[in-house]
């Protein structure tokens, strides 16, 4: 395998669970930090959306960050991320990326979507959380004794809206969700891929 490209943005929740994947799976990879104001030629020639992450490996490309974990474990999945193929894991991860994202987007924009109030954006999102809290009931991660692909595709996302107002989460009943979330943050390998170059 020749060295795989990836095209990234530091702060992109989507690009930093590709990120999280590959270093964990040990994939040798170039991490090309794109400004998302100015994106580079190469990268809108393998994939014209324009969205990151992008990954080359190899004359494949894949621009979905999930797809981009996949590949990843499929290299090498020493902890078994993928539980051995569960259902569930997908399943939440859809969840996370179509529902949660879509009520994130407005809780931290609320500016852009003036029909309802912020607070009525974080109460939609907020059914998410109490969902994963419940699932953090009596094990330290989502659906298994360790660390999985739900817990890091999901996480980046719980951050974001967490960080909307640090105040309100800090005090918000999702306690055992606040333990895990630090728990990612404070782990090496999200250190790793978010220290930056």
């Amino acid at each position: 395998m020749s060295e795989a490209l990836l095209y990234s943005f530091r702060r992109c929740p989507y690009a930093m669970r590709a990120r999280l994947a590959l270093r964990y799976s040990g994939v040798p990879v170039q991490i090309i930090e794109v400004s998302l104001k100015a994106k580079p030629a190469e990268m809108l020639a393998l994939s014209p959306k324009g969205t990151v992450p992008v990954l080359s490996v190899d004359g494949q490309v894949i621009d979905e960050s999930l797809a981009i974990m996949q590949w990843a474990l499929a290299q090498n999945d020493p902890d078994d991320w993928l539980l051995q193929g569960d259902a569930r894991v997908l399943e939440l991860i859809a969840e996370n990326d179509s529902t949660f994202k879509y009520h994130l987007n407005r809780y931290k924009y609320a500016e852009r979507y003036p029909e309802q109030p912020m607070e009525h954006y974080r109460a939609e999102g907020a059914v998410f959380l109490q969902k994963l809290e419940d699932l953090l009931a009596g094990t330290d991660y989502l659906l298994a004794d360790h660390l999985s692909l739900a817990d890091v595709a999901l996480a980046p996302f719980v951050r974001q809206f967490a960080h909307v107002d640090r105040e309100w989460f800090a005090g918000a009943p999702y306690q055992r969700l606040a333990v895990w979330l630090q728990r990612f943050l404070d782990s090496p390998l999200f250190l790793t891929v978010m220290a930056k170059a």
